[in-house]
Parts: C-alpha cells; sequence; structure tokens
C-alpha cells in the first residue's frame, strides 16, 4: 500500500509542477488567468476498520482552479483594444448568428475583411443593439445580442435645405449707396460692406460655397444679397422687404434695425427676420438646390444685431451632408461604441455586452484564453459595463496575465522538493521490499 501512497505523491507533484510550468508560460498572454491545483487526502474506511490506527490513503488532485483576479493593464495605441476594469466576461461568438457563446478577458479587438469587430482567433465581437443617433439601449438580453460592423462610409449624400447664420453689422459702416456703378456687383467690394460663406451639398454630396454679402443702405438698413459658387442668385423672403436691385437685376432682402441695435419691422414669432429662399441648380446633374435662409442660430438664440463693433460672425451652422469616410472608432467606459466619419456624422453602433457568473470557477476552459458555461458556473448575467457589479471599459488598453511570476517560481522549488520526497519514499519501499525477500 505504501508504494501506492508514494505514487500519489508523484502524482500530485507533478500536477502541481504542470500547473506552475503552465502559468509560467502565459506569464505574457493577455486577459490570462493563472490556475491553483488544489489536493485533498485519500482515506478509505469501513464499518469494521479502526479508524484511531487506519492510515490514510494517499494525495488526490482534487481540483486545478483557477484564480481571476484583476491582472494590471497595459496601455495601447488601438483602439479596438479593451480591457474591463473590475468584473465581467466580453462575449464573441465563431460567426455571425451563432449561439455558440464563448467568454473572455483578452480584449485584444481588430476589424475582420468584412468590417466586423473581431478576436485573434476570427471570432466576432458580440455587442447589445442600440439606437443609431443616440446610443440608447434598446436591449440587454444575450439572446438580441450581435456582431458589431463597422461601416467605412456614413450612407448617401443628404442635400442642404436650410442654413442658419448670425452676425453682428458694424453700424459705424459707411452707408453704399446705388446707383453711379455702386449697385451690388460681388466682383467689385466696394458695392458691399462685408460678407461670409458657409458650405452646402448637393443631393450627389458635391459642395457648394454660399456666400452671402451685406450692404449698408442707412440708419439701420442693410441688404444681403447671395452667390453660389460665384454666381448671383435671387434671394426672396416671404413677408420681408425687398432690397436694391444688384448690378445683374438679382434681387436682394432688406432687414432692418432698431436704434439699440436689435432686429425691427416683420418679425418672426422668434424675433428675428423672415427666413430668405434660393435655388441653384448645380452643374453636374444634381437635383436643384431649394435653400431656406434663417436669420438665426440653429437653436434661435442668436439673432443679428447691429452694434458699433467689428463685423463678427456669431452663429453658422447648415444641414445636409456628402458622403463620409471612416475617420476613427472610440469605445466608452460604458462599452459603447462610436464610429466617426469625414463628413462630421457619429454613429453608434453598439454597446459592448458584458456578462458575468455566479461562479467563475465553474467555468470550462475552451483554449484560446476563452471560457465555457457549465453547470457550475450558472447562467451568465448580462449587464452594462460600469453599472451594478460590472466592471468599466478601459479602451486602449489590455488585461495582463495575473500570474505573479515570482511565486510561480517558488511553488515550482516546492514541487520539485515534494517530488524528489516522495522518490524517495518510494526508494525506501523498493529497499524494504528487497530485504524482506533475501530473508532465509
Amino acid at each position: 500500500m505504501s508504494y501506492f501512497i508514494a505514487l500519489s505523491g508523484l502524482s500530485a507533484s507533478q500536477r502541481d509542477l504542470d500547473t506552475s510550468s503552465n502559468n509560467i508560460a502565459n506569464v505574457n498572454t493577455s486577459g490570462f488567468k493563472g490556475s491553483r491545483a488544489e489536493f485533498a487526502d485519500v482515506y478509505a474506511t469501513s464499518v469494521f476498520t479502526n479508524s484511531r490506527t487506519k492510515v490514510g490513503d494517499g494525495v488526490q488532485t482534487q481540483r486545478v482552479a483557477q484564480q481571476f483576479s484583476q491582472g494590471t493593464l497595459e496601455f495601447t495605441e488601438n483602439s479596438l483594444d479593451m480591457a474591463i476594469k473590475g468584473n465581467g466576461f466580453f462575449v464573441t461568438a465563431p460567426e455571425p448568428g451563432s449561439q455558440d457563446f464563448s467568454f473572455t478577458r483578452a480584449g485584444a479587438f481588430k476589424m475582420d475583411r468584412n468590417n466586423f469587430i473581431v478576436d485573434n482567433s476570427g471570432s466576432n465581437l458580440l455587442a447589445y443593439p442600440v439606437n443609431e443617433e443616440t446610443g440608447q439601449n434598446s436591449s440587454t438580453a444575450l439572446s438580441t445580442t450581435g456582431p458589431v460592423e463597422i461601416p467605412s462610409t456614413a450612407g448617401a449624400p443628404t442635400p442642404t435645405g436650410n442654413i442658419y447664420q448670425s452676425v453682428n453689422l458694424d453700424s459705424r459702416s459707411p452707408e453704399i449707396v446705388t446707383g453711379a456703378g455702386l449697385d451690388f456687383n460681388p466682383d467689385d467690394p466696394a458695392t458691399y460692406t462685408d460678407s461670409t460663406s458657409a458650405t452646402v451639398y448637393d443631393s450627389l454630396g458635391e459642395s457648394h460655397t454660399v456666400t452671402t454679402y451685406y450692404a449698408r443702405r442707412g440708419d439701420g438698413e442693410w441688404d444681403v444679397y447671395k452667390t453660389v459658387d460665384g454666381q448671383t442668385v435671387n434671394f426672396d423672403t416671404t413677408g420681408g422687404v425687398v432690397g436694391e436691385p444688384a448690378a445683374d437685376g438679382s434681387t436682394g432682402v432688406r432687414i432692418e434695425f432698431d436704434a439699440s441695435g436689435n432686429p425691427t419691422g416683420p418679425l418672426t414669432a422668434d424675433g428675428t427676420f423672415p427666413a430668405g429662399q434660393f435655388v441653384f441648380t448645380p452643374p453636374n446633374g444634381a437635383e436643384d438646390l431649394d435653400l431656406t435662409f434663417n436669420f438665426r442660430s440653429l437653436g434661435g438664440s442668436d439673432r443679428p444685431t447691429q452694434f458699433a463693433s467689428a463685423f463678427e460672425l456669431t452663429a453658422l451652422e447648415q444641414d445636409g451632408t456628402t458622403v463620409g469616410r471612416l475617420t476613427g472608432v472610440d469605445v466608452d467606459e460604458s462599452g459603447l461604441i462610436a464610429a466617426s466619419y469625414s463628413n462630421g456624422d457619429t454613429k453608434f453602433l453598439g454597446r459592448v455586452a458584458i456578462v458575468s457568473f455566479n461562479n467563475e470557477q465553474g467555468l470550462s476552459q475552451a483554449g484560446g484564453t476563452k471560457w465555457k458555461q457549465s453547470i457550475d458556473s450558472g447562467e451568465p448575467i448580462t449587464g452594462v459595463a460600469g453599472s451594478g457589479t460590472f466592471g468599466g471599459i478601459e479602451s486602449s488598453a489590455l488585461e495582463n496575465s495575473n500570474v505573479n511570476l515570482t511565486e510561480e517560481l517558488v511553488d515550482i522549488i516546492v514541487a520539485q522538493r515534494n517530488y524528489q520526497a516522495n522518490s524517495r519514499s518510494l526508494e525506501v519501499n523498493s529497499t524494504l521490499q528487497q530485504t524482506i525477500l533475501q530473508i532465509r
């Protein structure tokens, strides 16, 4: 029997040595969780055994348990690298639509050839669906998660329909009297006081420059004219005052200010001038641009003024977009993934799915620094990163292995001594058996 006891000790020492060796081998593996060999004695008895004199039957490896303590963070230059600061696992699937979930702490993600976010083995990172414009979650159920695709372009172009502009016009500017060659002409700076420009987009996404000209006509009176790509257009307003005609006969709009420098005359409900309209036909075959010019900021808080101060553009916004090219991807602490495009658009693509388990050590190892759900682990608990008991997500960072190299080297020495001691025990048993066999 003592042979088998010593052999069980050798087996346990070998398992301890294997576990430490595996930990050391993965000391640089991102998201790796070190293991610990846990042992228990073997003791077999019966109702007729004297337990006071019974010797144990050796040792057995009860479990190789992984230790899910937090590893240190290593910061990188890749915005798709992610680390969980606290409790939780990323969720991956081998292909879109698959319910074969794997769970990992290794956040070295990248884009594949189809623009999906994947890990080093090609498995898709799964995310909760969100509203593309607001980023609001529509579900946090694991069954509704899906792969994250990052479009390289931001949709079809949207033609501009509205321009919002507010300025301060300098009341000290000299008056420009029409006639005698001073009718408005965009090529002659003497025929207008100030100008400013905005970029608009047609239905094909091509940009055009809208220039607004202001010409002072008298106390508190200004005429406003428009050109698109240097071409004069008729600028009209409903319920407003028509300005002096331009040199080529195109129309402008008259705006007026009171003695305090505030808009006066026919005003809209928001206390500013009525919006003006003008139409431009692009030469590239795109649809006509039917534009509305609003004498205010988009929110309505800024209105045109006429003060004794230099000409100043106080608000300028317009709608419409061209085709946008992907310029960057960001992930916030809650796992919300946002793609930025060259046309100024930002689209929310999903929120990284995070799960936890009641018994993390019950997870089954699947290789590739991944785990699978098991009976011992229980069902995955879903949630949003940074809320409740779930850790937040650190973008452009990776979680290092939680292996303590010094401790593992010490454990190897201890396992080696245990192995030598059990080997010596076998040797002594062999010597005793040989002695008995030589008795005559």
